[in-house]
């Protein structure tokens, strides 16, 4: 078993094995499909019987006044549409569980993508796009649920063809038995070897359709930028392009499938040839009843059509196997950061950076190193850096949303004593230190929904009071309908700088101890963010919160305490704004002084 409790093997038999959850529904499938088929070649059974009786005379006789009797006649049409019937019913019924257990099994296979989605760290996310993690969800999650579904229609009822099939052949004759079981087992084993490759050719266009699903997101998200660029042209040409490569994977997936598959089903099928012409000949000699040949012919019949249609399930088969392989290397990925189960200091905390390296992407291109930076509860520190300097990535190492290669990430206090993030609870950990992006995302919900989500029971007084917190309080008086207003897509509703303050006045109701805001007000005018900045400062009276402002504004500096200056992966300088512009040339070359 994996290390999540999921068993090891090939993918597609991992994602069978998810089965088990639901084993009375599975059993009594497999019953009822047992018994569909065992009816099925029990009718050709009758059949041959029935002929049989025609042979002889009995299925129709005369009386002795020369009337015909139909009794044994009426008697096999009436056993024999009984049976149909009983099948047809059977079969409806099985067909439904078959479909229920295949939903279940999609049910919980996007269930656990998504948990696992959740689970692994920001690195990964980094290096697999948007469109790869939909397709899995998507694309992928629906064909193993295809192949899943044919399972039962196609390989466990084919089986049990072949299996009852071959053994009545064998009743009337091992000779009739032995053609068709060597001719199938060519026939398999012709397209078995072509399955590798359908597996490889499926991988490929799984490939194309992650490029397809990335293209697609990036132009509904970006379609702002599109516009205005007026980019629409060629941003659909490059869609094209990706289109067409998995046109072409596509094709070539159909063509080989048409070489390859034929030839194994020809063999098969000769299975009728045998069976009709030592069938004749037994006949012919007396050791073979004709009815028996019939129902034989009958049965072979079957037994070729149900062979015949495992070639297409084959390509079916195939595409699960690679699609299913995808979903396994999500869910086998195994998160870099890993829950501690110390608790956090209680009370106010600060935090502090001791010779902190970090190379996020884990490739050994490390954007911090040897960077140390204190700062205490409830004091408010701006800092400052170059683009590309790491100060997002900084920010990310306080929630261990980045892990420290080096050094140590501590919270606490002198007074409560310093935990280290990697010993703490991660839960604990991300209720207390939140971290506000630049980017300021919005579920396309009502704002008292987006605003609810770190505080689902926060009454809409206490909603009004965050907003007016976060200098947004006037943002309700422009909005029709208020707490209950949909804001659309990522917040589409709403301009940058309402939206930056509604994820703010969210944070804030989270409660957090350390509250960082990475660029977050970048799109609000000075008085506004100073609004902002100034009452968060005032609920020092009620409860220290730790402010680490991502600046690239002098007003925003202004705002702080301090100042702590990045550069080349360290903290060059620290101090007042006023200290700084005496002392640092760095800081007055980003400040523009």
């Amino acid at each position: 078993m994996g290390e999540r409790g999921f068993p090891q093997g090939s993918p597609l038999l991992r994602c069978l094995a998810i089965y088990g959850e639901m084993p009375g529904r599975f059993a009594l499938t497999a019953v009822l499909l047992a018994a569909v088929n065992v009816a099925l070649v029990g009718q050709q059974v009758m059949v041959g019987h029935a002929v049989q009786e025609a042979q002889h005379g009995r299925l129709v006789a005369a009386g002795p006044d020369g009337v015909l009797h139909y009794d044994r006649a009426w008697f096999w049409v009436a056993l024999l549409i009984g049976l149909s019937l009983a099948r047809a019913a059977v079969q409806y019924g099985a067909g439904l569980l078959s479909l229920s257990i295949g939903q279940r099994l999609l049910t919980i296979l996007r269930g656990r993508i998504l948990t696992q989605i959740q689970r692994l760290d920001l690195a990964y996310h980094w290096r697999h796009g948007v469109g790869e993690m939909v397709t899995r969800m998507t694309r992928d999650a629906d064909k193993v649920r295809d192949a899943l579904i044919n399972f039962w229609r196609q390989i466990f009822e084919t089986g049990l063809i072949v299996a009852i099939s071959l053994g009545l052949l064998a009743l009337y004759s091992p000779w009739l038995a032995l053609g068709p079981l060597v001719l199938l087992a060519i026939g398999i084993g012709l397209l078995w070897s072509e399955a590798d490759t359908l597996v490889a050719l499926d991988r490929r266009i799984g490939d194309a359709y992650d490029a397809v699903t990335q293209d697609l997101s990036e132009g509904v998200n970006g379609v702002r930028v599109i516009k205005a660029f007026s980019l629409g042209e060629a941003r659909a040409e490059r869609f094209r392009r990706h289109v067409d490569l998995f046109r072409v994977e596509a094709r070539a997936a159909i063509r080989h499938a048409c070489r390859s598959i034929p030839l194994p089903q020809t063999i098969i099928a000769l299975s009728h040839a045998w069976v009709l012409g030592l069938g004749a000949w037994m006949v012919a000699h007396g050791a073979l009843g004709l009815g028996a040949l019939v129902a034989a012919m009958l049965v072979v019949n079957t037994l070729v059509l149900r062979i015949e249609s495992i070639g297409r399930l084959l390509q079916v088969i195939a595409d699960a196997r690679a699609s299913a392989a995808r979903i396994w290397e999500v869910l086998d990925a195994e998160p870099v950061i890993n829950s501690g189960s110390a608790p956090l200091p209680e009370g106010p905390i600060g935090f502090r950076l001791s010779h902190a390296a970090a190379s996020p992407l884990g490739d050994g291109a490390t954007v911090l190193r040897d960077l140390s930076l204190a700062v205490q509860p409830g004091e408010v520190v701006a800092l400052v850096g170059a683009t590309g300097s790491g100060k997002s990535i900084l920010t990310a190492l306080l929630p261990r949303l980045v892990e420290v290669d080096e050094g140590r990430v501590e919270l606490g206090s002198a007074e409560t004593g310093w935990r280290d993030v990697r010993t703490s609870d991660l839960h604990a950990l991300r209720r207390r230190v939140h971290v506000l992006p630049q980017e300021s995302f919005l579920f396309s919900d009502t704002l008292a929904a987006n605003l609810r989500l770190c505080a689902p029971d926060a009454t809409d007084d206490e909603l009004r009071a965050a907003l007016d917190k976060a200098a947004a309080g006037e943002l309700l008086a422009r909005l029709e309908d208020g707490l209950e207003t949909r804001v659309g897509d990522r917040g589409a509703t709403l301009s940058g700088g309402q939206r930056q303050r509604v994820c703010l006045a969210r944070a804030l109701l989270a409660d957090a101890d350390i509250l960082v805001l990475d660029d977050a007000t970048s799109a609000l005018d000075a008085q506004t963010e100073r609004r902002a900045i100034d009452n968060i400062r005032k609920l020092r009276a009620e409860r220290p919160v730790t402010l680490l402002i991502v600046a690239s504004r002098l007003s925003t500096a202004l705002a702080a305490d301090r100042v702590a200056v990045l550069s080349g992966g360290r903290i060059v300088a620290e101090g007042t704004h006023e200290q700084l512009s005496q002392d640092s040339a760095a800081y007055r070359d980003l400040m523009g002084l």
